[in-house]
C-alpha cells in the first residue's frame, strides 16, 4: 500500500469512529490566530478562559489589542500561562500582521503558502507548528500541522522514527496528500482527538483506539 492510500485509511478509521470534529474553536480567523500562540506549551482549558477574557473587553480584533497596554494584556492572557512571554509574542504577531497587510487578514490569505509560511517563521516566537495552525486554521491554506499527538501516534504504528524532524514529518503527509485544506483541518484534529482520549504517553488505550487494527 502506498503513502497516499495508508494515510487515508487512517483518516477514514478515525473518521467513521469519531465522526466530524468541527476544528478550530475560534470564531474570527484572528481569533485562531491568537488560540495558535496562546496555546504554545499548555492545554486549551487555560487558553480558553484567556480567550474569554479577551472577547468580553471586545479585543479578538487586531487593530484594538495593539492598543491595548503590555500590563493589562498580561493580565488578560494570564490563564493561558507564561503570560509574559506570550504577550511578547503576540505582540510580535502583531507588528507583521501590521507590516505585512495592515491587518487585512484577506489579502494575507490570497498571498503565496510558502513565501506566508517563511515570513511566519521570521516572526520571534512563531515556531513551525504556530505557523502552520495560523496557515491552515487561520487562512484555509494547505499547510499540515505538526504536533506532540500526531509525531506519537505515527510512531507507535511504524509510519516514522519518534524523532523524525518536523519538517521531515510535515512532508511525509505534504508529498502523499492532496493539497486540501478540509482535509487536512480535518485530519490534524482527527489525529488530535485519537492521541488525547486514546494514544496517551504512558498507558495507551490500543484496544478501544479506532486505530487499533493498524500495526503497532
Amino acid at each position: 500500500m502506498n503513502r497516499r492510500a495508508t494515510l487515508m485509511s487512517y483518516f477514514q478509521a478515525m473518521h467513521l469512529a469519531l465522526g466530524d470534529s468541527g476544528w478550530w474553536p475560534a470564531k474570527t480567523p484572528f481569533a485562531v490566530m491568537l488560540g495558535a500562540v496562546l496555546t504554545q506549551n499548555t492545554s486549551w482549558k487555560g487558553v480558553a478562559k484567556a480567550m474569554a477574557n479577551l472577547e468580553a473587553e471586545d479585543l479578538l480584533d487586531p487593530a484594538a489589542l495593539r492598543d491595548l497596554p503590555v500590563a493589562r494584556l498580561e493580565e488578560l492572557i494570564r490563564p493561558a500561562g507564561y503570560f509574559r512571554l506570550k504577550a511578547k509574542r503576540l505582540g510580535n504577531l502583531l507588528d507583521y500582521l501590521d507590516q505585512a497587510c495592515a491587518f487585512d487578514l484577506a489579502a494575507l490569505k490570497a498571498r503565496d503558502m510558502a513565501e506566508l509560511r517563511q515570513e511566519l517563521l521570521g516572526v520571534s516566537g512563531i515556531g513551525p507548528e504556530t505557523a502552520d495552525s495560523i496557515l491552515l486554521y487561520a487562512l484555509g491554506q494547505p499547510s499540515f500541522v505538526i504536533d506532540a499527538y500526531t509525531r506519537r501516534i505515527l510512531s507507535r504504528h511504524g509510519l516514522v522514527p519518534a524523532d523524525e524532524p518536523y519538517e521531515d514529518l510535515r512532508d511525509f503527509f505534504m508529498d502523499a496528500l492532496d493539497h486540501d485544506p478540509a482535509l487536512f483541518n480535518e485530519f490534524h484534529a482527527l489525529l488530535v482527538r485519537v492521541g488525547h482520549h486514546f494514544c496517551k504517553p504512558g498507558k495507551p488505550l490500543c484496544a478501544i483506539c479506532p486505530l487499533d487494527s493498524f500495526p503497532h
